[in-house]
């Protein structure tokens, strides 16, 4: 496809890594709109054979599918009992909790209540639980039976007179229970093929079950009257027997008490107090004589001595002896001061005042000595009497010791037959309330108002099928494009070139229509003349499309390469190009041959090279008789001029690849100095030097090329070259990467193009073009 030139001009001036142009404020919806118009537009039949395959299933459905009427009863768990019986139950009865609630639900859908309600309606002979009607329903349930070993089951349920497992199977996926928001009502609902049948199943159902509600509690109820009786028996024989024991026993251990305690224990606290009151006598004569011996202990010639005289207390205060005997003291003491400030303390008359002083220090102690005696007797006395009172309450301890092992034996007889009964007194209690109960039995659960048949069937809903249908399946076919889209991993834009491979997108060349005639073009044979002049052959319509058709949108795309080279702003010079691509038969020979076309048209100096040693299929089409070639000329053999095939049309020269066998080591011959000298001569001869290279993917021949080469062009064939596969090519020759100077896309369809890019769709209408005189697609 052609590419505005100045656009592509503008684009070689970006750095290499050229992103997706900016889009302007708010362009962030119009890009979601314009991808949903996109997938719309690529995938449109995939969408609507996808809708149509499911609203033609759900037609089919509806068409199939028996009616089905459903109804529904609700139950009361919780019935409020009558004044005259609300009594302490026998039986625990906690209040209705969720727990409680499922188990009801639980025991609606039990293979019991499902097998009552069968055997009570018949329902074996219904066409709808014995699979025998024309419904999915009925094929569904042959088919389970089939695949299970139904019948063996069904014939052992026969012999005992049940209904088989497959008729109690259909009824139950036909059940189902809920409760009714946070209540405790249970919903009961019951689906059929017959109105009158639902509604009748769902009503036989709810009596079943409040039935069963009211049978199981009165056999509850008697069990346990029964139970009590024989209850209330042995307890009332335990009770008397235990309180006999009690009386027994104080009898034969001769206990007796007064005031709720027996005689020892109050011999005991009168003991405890007499030998507390001993104890404090026993400390206080201990004091007292304490404090004698320590005033005893001083030496009483000392005058130092009189001073702990008034430690003994109230004793020594009391004492006329040591009082009248402390005053004269005193007065001694008295005149010795006077008498030595008068005539000095050696005096003859001082000295016989203190000498006498010292004698009534030393009566002072003898009395003192004498009531230290008394005190110690005192002592002796008290210490007497606590010793008599210990042993006298240890005596007691002793004897009460056994008493107090009878008291515990009798306090747990009393504590038994205390318990016994009350036990009995509680059980009688029960037993009268549990024998008025059993007189007028009444169930809990009641039926708020029976089923009625319903009006309307309850599926299928034909709208809600249809509905689901068309939604479903748009939603399903917009699912099934979007995944094939992000399955397209393939080249389609030239913003997803720039985008992904960081490289600009040279041009889009459209692909070239095969010609319409069944058989192939007959080619013109080459004759002797031709041969002998080195003249190529004619090529095939395709490779002469530059030369045919100059005003086509083919030719306007391959000048755009020429463009893009000239102004490569990557290097000063772009005279050697290499035309390279990522896997085989994506245009590279072709896009080689045109461009060397193109440039030879306009005057240029210009050689093309077959670098492709082991396929060298550009030489196949142009000198398919050449008799040497770049290897003969770079090994020397035969002559550069010798080897050269020119296009009189275009004044094109072509240096062909002859292939003599299979050549083992293509990259090292690239690599030579030979083919390096052969470049450096074509370089100075030519103007341009176009070579055809092999693919990168297969092949380490371009590899080797780098030396050789200005600028590589990068062919990818448009929706078909994998994009993984081209990045895998450039990671492994980052020296090609490097001299890259963008992307071809070969062979668009640029009809196509307006379905992958919204953004330029209206780049791609053949008006444009034919204003300009160009041919359109």
């Amino acid at each position: 496809m052609l590419q505005n030139n100045l656009r592509d001009a503008d684009r070689l001036r970006l750095p290499v890594n050229l992103t997706q142009p900016a889009q302007t404020d708010g362009g962030g919806i119009s890009e979601v709109i314009n991808l949903g118009i996109g997938l719309l537009r690529r995938q449109f039949l995939v969408i609507l054979v996808t809708a149509a395959l499911v609203i033609a299933v759900s037609l089919l459905y509806l068409r199939l599918a028996s009616p089905t009427y459903t109804a529904q009863v609700q139950i009361l768990l919780a019935n409020p009992r009558a004044q005259f019986v609300q009594q302490q139950s026998l039986l625990a009865e906690p209040p209705f909790d969720l727990n409680q609630i499922e188990t009801q639900i639980q025991l609606v859908r039990s293979k019991a209540t499902a097998v009552a309600v069968i055997d009570q309606l018949k329902l074996t002979d219904d066409p709808d639980f014995n699979a025998s009607g024309p419904s999915l329903h009925s094929l569904w349930q042959r088919v389970r039976s089939w695949a299970s070993t139904g019948p063996k089951k069904e014939a052992l349920s026969d012999r005992h007179g049940e209904p088989s497992d497959s008729i109690v199977d259909a009824f139950l996926s036909r059940l189902s229970a809920q409760r009714v928001g946070y209540s405790t009502v249970i919903e009961i609902s019951f689906n059929s093929s017959s109105a009158a049948r639902a509604a009748e199943v769902v009503n036989a159902i709810a009596k079943t079950y409040v039935a069963d509600q009211l049978n199981a509690k009165f056999d509850a109820n008697r069990r346990a009257t029964t139970w009590l009786q024989d209850r209330l028996r042995d307890l009332g024989d335990q009770a008397l027997a235990a309180q006999r024991a009690v009386d027994v026993y104080k009898t034969k251990n001769n206990i007796v008490s007064l005031d709720g305690k027996t005689i020892d224990e109050q011999q005991i606290t009168e003991i405890n107090n007499r030998l507390a009151i001993a104890r404090a006598q026993t400390s206080e004569t201990t004091a007292k004589l304490s404090r004698y011996e320590t005033i005893l202990a001083s030496d009483p010639k000392k005058a130092s001595s009189m001073v702990d005289l008034d430690a003994i207390g109230s004793d020594g205060l009391n004492s006329t002896i040591i009082t009248a005997l402390r005053q004269q003291y005193l007065e001694l003491t008295r005149r010795e001061a006077e008498l030595t400030a008068r005539v000095g303390r050696d005096h003859l008359a001082v000295v016989n005042v203190r000498n006498r002083a010292r004698e009534f220090r030393v009566s002072i102690f003898d009395e003192v000595r004498r009531l230290a005696e008394v005190s110690r007797s005192e002592f002796e006395l008290a210490k007497q009497r606590q010793e008599e009172i210990e042993k006298q309450l240890s005596k007691a301890v002793t004897q009460s010791r056994s008493v107090n092992s009878a008291e515990l034996t009798i306090k747990d007889l009393e504590s038994r037959a205390k318990g016994l009964r009350s036990l009995y007194e509680t059980f009688l209690q029960r037993y009268m309330s549990s024998a008025q109960q059993e007189t007028f039995p009444i169930s809990e659960t009641r039926v708020i108002f029976p089923a009625s048949p319903p009006s309307n069937k309850s599926k299928p809903k034909t709208r809600l099928v249809l509905a689901l249908g068309i939604v479903g399946g748009l939603a399903l076919g917009i699912g099934l494009a979007l995944l094939r889209d992000l399955m397209d991993r393939v080249f389609r834009t030239s913003s997803q070139v720039e985008t992904v491979l960081e490289l600009p997108c040279l041009s889009m060349i459209p692909l070239l229509p095969t010609p319409k005639s069944t058989k192939p073009a007959v080619r013109p044979q080459t004759s002797e003349d031709d041969i002998q002049q080195r003249i190529v052959s004619s090529p095939t319509a395709i490779h002469r499309t530059v030369v045919g058709m100059p005003l086509s949108r083919y030719t306007e795309a391959i000048r755009s390469i020429k463009l893009a080279i000239d102004h490569n702003p990557a290097k000063i010079s772009s005279q050697v190009i290499g035309i390279t691509s990522a896997l085989p038969n994506e245009g590279k020979t072709t896009l080689a041959a045109s461009l060397a076309q193109l440039i030879g048209h306009t005057g240029k100096k210009v050689i093309i090279v077959d670098c492709d040693l082991r396929n060298p299929s550009l030489s196949s089409i142009l000198a398919p008789r050449a008799a040497c070639g770049l290897i003969e000329v770079a090994n020397g053999s035969r002559s550069f001029t010798d080897a050269i095939w020119r296009d009189p049309t275009t004044n094109l020269a072509f240096l062909p690849a002859v292939r003599r066998g299979h050549l083992l080591h293509t990259s090292e011959i690239l690599c030579a100095d030979a083919i390096s000298k052969l470049f450096d001569r074509l370089r100075a001869e030519y103007d341009y030097v176009i070579v055809d290279l092999p693919p990168l993917t297969p092949l380490v021949d371009v590899r080797a090329t780098s030396s050789l080469i200005d600028c590589y062009v990068l062919v990818v064939e448009w929706g078909r070259t994998k994009i993984d596969v081209v990045q895998h090519a450039l990671h492994t020759a980052p020296n090609i990467h490097e001299l890259l100077i963008g992307v071809v896309l070969s062979k668009t369809d640029t009809k196509a193009m307006a379905r992958y890019d919204g953004h330029r769709s209206y780049y791609y209408h053949d008006s444009h073009y034919i204003r300009y005189g160009l041919s359109g697609s």
